[in-house]
């Protein structure tokens, strides 16, 4: 595939359903980052019953929404459209360990042990099993082969909790517990890397059945730049959409409630879509959409004007 395939277009977003007897403070953190490799096309985000909303920029560059949630019931929904390149996300990997050295203050944060990524304690750990593996992207890589084939996905045993250290003393997890303890694992190399969480579709990936959510994976910092692994899904996927990233899910959660609410509804959705057949606001349809097979699928005028 080279630089200059065609980019395609996924339709991405979810509706909440919150209950709280009062009103309660809320952070929520949706809007896909500002990203060469995203682009957003078009985007209906309501919230009901209205509430004054502020935006800011946090310290890790996500977008962030405040507000206080009405007592009550509310509604809040956001569907958008994102082009992306119909590249796999390791296309161009440049390898090259940065010495501690050369990073920014900015980037020294994220080679330090965090709430969830506590890798004080995992040092000796990960030096047995790491530490004749060649520096850069071949040790970021075997790092996550010996997550995904020792850690067990189970899914809804997610805990608020959990630090990378207990989950692989435990031997399963879920997405964001895969991504804790491959980032705390790196970073006993003194390799920056952080946590993300967005949307990943079934771009030229077989669909497995289950329910679509927010996924968590990780960036690290080799060859000068933030490079993509992800250990629950182990391959290089296609049109992953970034939302945000920190230090760990901390900084990476989608709402953060101070005050007692109930989450009574949950929907996602991210699929590719042809533009010209799915508008934004439409109903959730998936039999419109082109992914979900391990082939590369595209609409057919694009398809006719690349044969």
């Amino acid at each position: 595939m080279s630089l200059t395939s065609p980019h395609i277009t996924l339709r991405c977003g979810f509706e909440f359903v919150y209950e709280t007897a009062a009103p309660t403070p809320m952070h929520l953190v949706i809007q896909p980052r500002l990203d060469p490799w995203q682009h957003l096309e078009g985007e209906q985000f309501s919230f009901s019953p209205d509430a004054s909303m502020r935006q800011y920029e946090d310290v890790h560059g996500n977008i962030v929404r405040r507000f206080d949630l009405p007592a009550g019931r509310t509604t809040i929904r956001h569907d958008l459209q994102v082009s992306v390149p119909s590249l796999p996300e390791n296309h161009g990997a440049v390898d090259g360990p940065v010495p501690v050295s050369e990073l920014s203050p900015e980037l020294l944060r994220y080679i330090l042990p965090s709430r969830y990524c506590d890798s004080d304690r995992l040092m000796n750990f990960a030096f047995e099993k790491f530490g004749q593996v060649p520096d850069g992207l071949q040790r970021v890589q075997a790092i996550c082969d010996w997550v995904h084939r020792n850690i067990e996905y189970r899914f809804g045993t997610g805990s608020p909790y959990t630090a990378a250290s207990e989950i692989i003393a435990q031997g399963f997890g879920v997405c964001r517990d895969f991504a804790h303890t491959a980032i705390a694992l790196s970073r006993c190399f003194n390799i920056p890397t952080r946590y993300v969480t967005g949307y990943v579709s079934d771009v030229a990936f077989p669909d497995n059945g289950s329910p679509m959510d927010f996924h968590a994976y990780m960036q690290v910092y080799v060859g000068h730049r933030w490079q993509t692994f992800d250990a629950r899904f182990y391959v290089p996927r296609i049109g992953r959409i970034k939302i945000a990233c920190g230090l760990d899910a901390v900084d990476g959660a989608f709402s953060t409630i101070y005050g007692a609410a109930q989450l009574a509804w949950f929907h996602v959705w991210a699929y590719q879509i042809d533009p010209a057949e799915v508008r934004l606001g439409d109903p959730i349809d998936l039999t419109k959409r082109l992914c979900g097979t391990p082939q590369l699928l595209f609409p057919p005028r694009v398809q006719a004007q690349a044969a």
